[in-house]
């Protein structure tokens, strides 16, 4: 079924030549931050001179069509993702084409259809959270750009977009996730930095959650070591959770990056932390656990690694004390002793590129 609506249907030139090669991403609306600490109000002239570059809507970029859609409360932005991959993605999604077959699908039609007079309100959601990503020092990443890290495109719940502080190379997509337990014990906590300095000492890009315990004791030692490391935010880029760990995000935007799925206005709640878990998993090549009981994000994580079809490693003492990790042993986790335990496993970044390329054929078959 194709929907018409001319505010859709209006065609554009698209970013670049071609389209690049459970838990879903049925995103709320939260409210845009009134308040922005970090423009300084001693260079408003400067911070309006970058509004005007780059927080404009411009309705002949598709990716600004993207975000208009995901804007739409209630729809599944995994299948806006999926779908905008294929070929003449986001016009065929503005004329409510959709080519999967799934009750998620369905519904995006029918709520395309119902916003088909209603783009303004959307394409000033998008300003706004643009002007706020700017504020920031945030740029804007799609599925449409080449620049999408190479391994969340493997992964079905994929984000349709990222806000990003830093930089994001190639090469991070020989990454790994480390990550564990808020309460993490001394061992837990010197485990995990002896992880991440080995990763990087590998030329591995460490990746994490920002977290309290585990997570900043990887993302500290890998900077320490000199090497890159990405945090997974479960904000929007305009906040810093938890608070303690301001220093640490300015540190890993310097020699990294810092990502988040979410609108950039987004703050801290009870759905975005499960998502951010996702985006942790799916942006490295496999997740190392170090430390976590059965009710940890950590766990969860695990568990979407191996619905990613991800490399899930867990450390042996977890393993000895944790029944849930012996099952997910049982599932197909790799139990390690030591870091080559992990490299063995990687691809390298040309590799994942290939995997992609043929994800992308798929699609474009499919569609």
């Amino acid at each position: 079924m194709v929907y018409g609506g001319a505010p859709w249907s209006r065609r554009g030139p698209r970013r670049i030549g071609h389209p690049s090669a459970t838990v879903g991403q049925r995103e709320p609306s939260p409210p845009v931050d009134a308040v922005d600490p970090s423009c300084d109000t001693r260079q408003v002239g400067l911070c309006e001179q970058v509004f005007d570059r780059s927080s404009r809507v411009d309705r002949n970029d598709p990716r600004h069509w993207l975000l208009a859609l995901c804007a739409i409360r209630g729809i599944n932005w995994s299948l806006l993702a999926r779908e905008a991959q294929r070929a003449d993605g986001v016009d065929r999604l503005r004329s409510g084409h959709v080519a999967e077959d799934s009750n998620q699908a369905e519904a995006a039609r029918e709520l395309i259809s119902e916003h088909a007079d209603k783009i303004e309100p959307l394409m000033e959601r998008v300003r706004r959270e643009l002007e706020v990503a700017v504020r920031h020092g945030a740029r804007l990443i799609t599925v449409l750009d080449e620049d999408y890290p190479t391994n969340l495109r493997l992964i079905f719940n994929l984000p349709p977009f990222l806000f990003v502080r830093g930089e994001l190379t190639q090469d991070d997509a020989y990454s790994v996730a480390v990550v564990g337990t808020r309460e993490a014990s001394e061992e837990g906590v010197a485990k995990a930095r002896k992880m991440a300095r080995a990763l990087t000492a590998d030329g591995v890009t460490v990746v994490s959650g920002m977290a309290a315990g585990v997570d900043t004791a990887a993302h500290e030692a890998a900077l320490d070591a000199g090497g890159r490391t990405i945090a997974v935010l479960g904000t929007g880029v305009a906040h810093t959770y938890p608070k303690q760990n301001l220093g640490l995000a300015e540190r890993i935007a310097a020699g990294g990056a810092l990502v988040s799925q979410f609108w950039p206005s987004t703050p801290p709640s009870s759905y975005t932390f499960p998502r951010r878990n996702v985006v942790t998993s799916g942006i490295s090549q496999g997740t190392v656990v170090i430390e976590a009981t059965s009710t940890s994000g950590a766990k969860m994580q695990a568990r979407l690694a191996l619905e990613h079809g991800k490399r899930v490693f867990l450390i042996r003492s977890l393993v000895t004390d944790q029944p849930w990790a012996q099952k997910y042993v049982g599932r197909g986790a790799i139990v390690v002793s030591e870091v080559g335990d992990v490299i063995q496993h990687l691809r390298s970044p040309r590799a994942v590129s290939e995997l992609v390329g043929d994800r992308q054929l798929a699609l474009n078959l499919d569609g």
